[in-house]
């Protein structure tokens, strides 16, 4: 076997392999015996056919079973002679035919991990947001705490107003035809969900207990019903019942219906909860700007293996901690093909980030101790909620106990460039507001395995 290596690029090789016809022959040979154990020929018993034979009716298979055969047993053995570390799959651009007696050749391109040498790492200047406690951060988390303990009852009030949940029988009308689907009774319409049609709602906002009304309302232009879209139409509306929701008192027996003594111990738990998780965005967004700023000073070309493999985590990931909160990317109408083709920059900026980090790592010496391993794997085993037992079991595995040690020693060299970084603190930004959408990019932009 002979090998010829080219660069196609930093992240590309193409090797030239030829495969000496004698070791053609021979997987030739093979090839034919097995085909010759189960092949059917008229006039000839199994097993027993010549090979003559089996290359008149049987050459395109034994053809096809060589060229593979050859390709496994020299493609790998050429990346390890020479070195190669290959990164996915390798393609084949080209290949002679199988003939007995003749060299076979292919060329085969394969993406390589690439070779990085970090530069100008060292004293960066940065921007971290000060940290500024919001006194209603605590009183607002309770709000929401009550909220989601309220009860639906019987008000006392005479009109409904925004917020109340009312009991309706209606009937829709185009004209004078009642139209299908437009009936229902007893109706639970919470006012000012815009779960109606736009403009049925506010109507029905200040009616009182059985009453009658005609609430006239137009469907969208774009309503699914064609026959329904963008006509006028009434509905015969009848108030049953008015009710509205009635939050729990904020003392102590609310505290304990999530597992504090008192509401004093549930304010500081609140407090505490609030201060670890905004320290932890402004860190976070700390270390984002310090890496952002390496690959603006080493811009490196990425393998489409890598960008591949990270957006599946990436997919695994938000579908993991969505399931978690009851939601999937599906409810957002994010599907695998969307994702990868909307966070694809954002795979890209991973990957290239982690490699200068992993090469700041290697010029600078930095790895990670034993002792920090045993550290992290008990912080795991108390983030996780699991026995360290478990936790040691899992990561005793060669793969999962190297993709540990990489990530300890990334947060070391994180650390290290923070500790040399002039970082400047700047003023608190405002809080955005939270959609469903920049909850999707959030969870898609966390890359630290957690699973257990």
């Amino acid at each position: 076997m002979s090998v010829k290596i080219e660069d196609v690029s930093s992240i590309k090789k193409k090797l030239t392999i030829e495969v000496a016809s004698e070791q053609v022959n021979k997987a030739i040979t093979k090839a034919y015996k097995k085909i010759g154990k189960t092949a059917k020929v008229k006039g000839f018993r199994a097993g027993k056919v010549p090979e003559s034979v089996l290359e008149k009716y049987y050459g395109a298979q034994m053809e096809q079973d060589v060229l593979t055969s050859l390709i496994n047993d020299t493609y790998f053995k050429a990346l390890q002679e020479n070195d190669i570390l290959a990164i996915g799959e390798p393609s084949i651009v080209e290949s002679s035919g199988i003939n007995k007696g003749e060299a076979f050749t292919y060329e085969a391109e394969v993406e390589i991990k690439p070779e990085v040498t970090a530069k100008d790492y060292t004293k960066l200047s940065l921007e971290k947001e000060k940290f500024v406690a919001d006194p209603k951060a605590v009183s607002g988390q309770l709000e929401e705490m009550r909220t989601s303990k309220a009860q639906l009852e019987v008000t006392t009030r005479k009109k409904a107003r925004k917020g109340d949940s009312v009991v309706i029988d209606f009937e829709g009308f185009i004209g004078d035809e009642a139209f299908d689907g437009g009936k229902g009774e007893d109706h639970v319409l919470e006012l000012g969900s815009g779960s109606f049609i736009p403009g049925f709602e506010d109507q029905v906002v200040g009616m009182k207990r059985e009453e009658n009304k005609a609430v006239e309302v137009a469907f969208p232009a774009d309503y699914g019903q064609a026959e329904l879209a963008g006509k006028p139409a009434v509905f015969k509306v009848l108030m049953k019942e008015i009710k509205e929701k009635v939050v729990p008192e904020l003392d102590d027996e609310f505290a304990k219906g999530f597992g504090a003594d008192t509401l004093d111990e549930l304010k500081e738990r609140l407090q505490d909860s609030y201060e670890t998780q905004e320290t932890s965005r402004i860190e976070n967004e700390l270390r984002e700007k310090l890496v952002g700023t390496l690959i603006e000073r080493n811009p490196i070309e990425v393998p489409e293996a890598m960008i591949a493999k990270q957006l599946d985590y990436m997919y695994e990931n938000i579908s993991n901690r969505m399931k978690s909160q009851g939601m999937s990317p599906e409810m957002l109408g994010i599907t695998p093909e969307s994702f990868r083709e909307n966070y694809r920059t954002t795979a890209i900026e991973q990957v290239s980030g982690n490699l200068i980090l992993e090469a700041i790592g290697r010029q600078e010496n930095i790895v990670a101790e034993e002792s920090e391993i045993d550290a992290k794997l008990e912080e795991i085993a108390t983030m996780a909620n699991a026995p360290i037992d478990t936790v040691k079991k899992y990561y005793a595995g060669p793969e999962a106990r190297s993709g540990l040690m990489a990530q300890i020693a990334e947060e070391k060299v994180v650390g290290f460039l923070l500790e040399s970084a002039k970082v400047k603190e700047v003023a608190p930004k405002k809080p955005e507001k939270t959609t469903e959408k920049k909850v999707a990019k959030k969870i898609a932009k966390k890359t630290e395995k957690e699973d257990v």
